[in-house]
């Protein structure tokens, strides 16, 4: 019955040879990071290139310029990705603006760094100089990366403006709302930072596959918070961080919520389903990855494990294919969301999927598909398009009845892909997880015979 199983489960995986071969089968590995200064170099390179890019952002929103500003301590999104590896904040008041047009003797690119009111007459120059009639500026009420510019701080922007340039159209008409321009920018990834960021994923599911076993958990005494805070320490020993707390629970005890932040903590026993939330930090670039695990009870073999599990974790591989097969580019993220979903319900398959942008944020710019809350309709990030180069974090969960255990629980699961010019479609970044995390028994724990199993 168990071979059989799992030649069902092969049949219906929806992999192909090639794909099977693309998920990693080696044990994944902690990935060191180079020397600060060699960080910086890639980091301000990547910068460079990206910054080149905005006046085609612009031309695509058939816009003249785009404004960014703001004081010290008060930066805005944009900023993280503007800023060089030596700059740790905003000084003064910093200020960028970038044009649509730019040539050898007219540059696309002009930033300040000033506490004097000179900066108002340099910025009054170059609007009277390059013509500009509008600025685009991050004012957005309802997407955070297009809503950086603080209230003071506009309200100073136009008071000099007007004082400064003579016009029957106060800038108060002139100052736009263009949230595409601040999304496109920040979901814009380089090709040459994919590399670095398949070996924060490697290290991640390195650091979940350490954390999930016998090494840190010992059943009966090891907690979920005990093993979310070694996973810090971990992070820490490496020169790594995290954009957030690991979240480690217990499945079969019924405490999952998708960013429920207060989970009870909980100490772990054999036969126990384990989950982790987890994410790595650096260089600039932030992973996101949902795995599981299982305590294996004394005497039982990791082939000894529910089937009624194996059949959850593989439901989930098949919602992760679904959501990916219809993440086709240009797509808006509710369509991507609203065909998932039907094809989903055709199969039988019941659970949430909540999708979104990940890298220089670990919920980044980009295309939302769904949101825990919102499985229909997602307003704003929802409406943006699907782009090739935006990493994306494929996150969800199914609900599985699982016989063994007499309970439904759900099975969460969350991979980081890619835009792939050769298959062109999203693949894994680093892979995907079609088996469970084992926790071994300690040999002291083994039982002497078979009379004690």
């Amino acid at each position: 019955m168990r071979l059989l199983y799992l030649a069902i489960s092969a049949l219906f995986s929806g992999l192909t040879e090639g794909q099977q071969t693309s998920l990693h089968k080696h044990s994944p590995s902690v990935q060191t990071l180079p020397p600060l200064r060699e960080q910086a170099a890639l980091i301000n390179g990547w910068v460079a290139k990206r910054k080149k890019l905005i006046p085609e952002i612009l031309r695509r929103y058939d816009a003249e310029a785009w404004l960014i500003s703001m004081l010290e301590s008060g930066e805005d999104p944009v900023f993280w990705i503007l800023k060089s590896a030596e700059q740790f904040s905003a000084r003064r008041r910093t200020m960028y603006l970038f044009l649509a047009d730019g040539s050898d003797d007219k540059p696309f690119e002009y930033s300040w760094i000033d506490n004097t009111p000179q900066v108002w007459t340099d910025l009054a120059n170059v609007i009277e100089e390059r013509n500009i009639t509008k600025l685009v500026a991050n004012i957005d009420p309802k997407v955070a990366f297009s809503s950086g510019l603080h209230y003071g701080e506009g309200r100073e922007i136009l008071t000099n403006l007007n004082n400064t340039i003579e016009s029957d159209v106060p800038w108060s008409e002139r100052l736009i709302n263009m949230p595409g321009v601040a999304i496109s920018f920040i979901a814009l990834q380089m090709d040459d930072r994919l590399p670095w960021y398949r070996k924060l994923q490697e290290t991640a599911w390195a650091i979940i596959q350490e954390a999930f076993s016998e090494k840190v958990i010992k059943p009966g005494v090891t907690t979920t918070t005990d093993v979310e805070w070694w996973m810090r320490d971990k992070l820490q020993s490496l020169n790594f961080t995290t954009w957030f707390q690991p979240d480690v629970s217990v499945l079969n005890s019924g405490d999952y919520a998708p960013g429920d932040p207060d989970l009870p903590e909980r100490v772990i026993t054999y036969g126990d389903v384990l989950h982790v939330d987890f994410g790595v930090t650096a260089m600039g670039m932030n992973t996101d990855t949902q795995h599981l695990g299982y305590v294996l009870r004394p005497g039982e073999a990791e082939e000894d494990i529910p089937l009624g599990l194996m059949e959850g974790l593989r439901k989930g591989n098949r919602l992760q294919d679904i959501v990916r097969e219809n993440m086709l580019p240009d797509r808006k993220g509710n369509e991507i969301l609203k065909a998932a979903r039907e094809q989903m319900t055709a199969e039988g398959i019941e659970g949430k999927i909540y999708c979104h942008g990940v890298g220089d944020f670990g919920h980044s710019g980009g295309a939302a598909i769904g949101m825990t809350n919102l499985q229909e309709f997602v307003p704003g990030l929802g409406e943006a398009h699907l782009g090739q180069r935006t990493w994306h974090s494929v996150e969800l969960f199914v609900e599985h009845f699982v016989p063994e255990l007499g309970e439904t629980l759900n099975f969460p699961l969350e991979e980081d892909v890619a835009w792939d010019k050769e298959t062109e479609t999203f693949e894994w970044v680093y892979g995907r997880q079609e088996k469970f995390h084992f926790v071994h028994p300690a040999v002291d724990q083994l039982p002497l015979n078979t009379e004690d199993l």
